[in-house]
């Protein structure tokens, strides 16, 4: 009987995650966050994932990226007419939108998240530390 071997795949994470709430639409909260941070962020073609019972869920994305730097806006809830209900971080159900931020512009965590809490719309915004976090594979493009 031959024996199994599993593969393990370690993956390097190299960029930070940080939930969002606010009750602002996701369109609307691109645009403030454009504002705040001189950013444009664009809307792209929904984010796909399919969960273990083989269900696609597409989940609402914005981004803006060079050869350094990106920044991804995620909706955490999945669009209505993907027919999942499987959230993009089901660790942290609280929060409505998933900000990744990657590269060199974002290493300062701290002034990142002062020019989120400074949105008005903004109610909370919490650094999520990737140790913990199962749904981290979500990410990695």
């Amino acid at each position: 009987m031959a024996k199994r071997k599993r593969l393990d795949i370690d993956y390097s994470y190299d960029f930070e995650l940080y939930g969002i709430i606010s009750t602002l639409k996701p369109y609307k909260l691109a645009w403030e966050i454009n504002r705040a941070m001189s950013k444009s962020l664009a809307k792209m073609a929904d984010f796909e994932i399919t969960d273990k019972a083989n269900t696609m869920a597409l989940y609402t994305h914005y981004a803006k990226a060079n050869e350094i730097n990106t920044l991804r806006l995620f909706r955490n809830k999945p669009n209505e007419e993907s027919g999942s209900r499987e959230l993009l971080v089901p660790e942290h159900s609280h929060f409505d939108f998933i900000l990744l931020a990657q590269g060199e512009a974002f290493e300062d965590s701290n002034r990142l998240q002062q020019l989120l809490r400074n949105i008005p719309s903004v109610e909370l915004v919490a650094f999520i530390p990737l140790a913990a976090l199962k749904s981290k594979e979500h990410f990695i493009f």
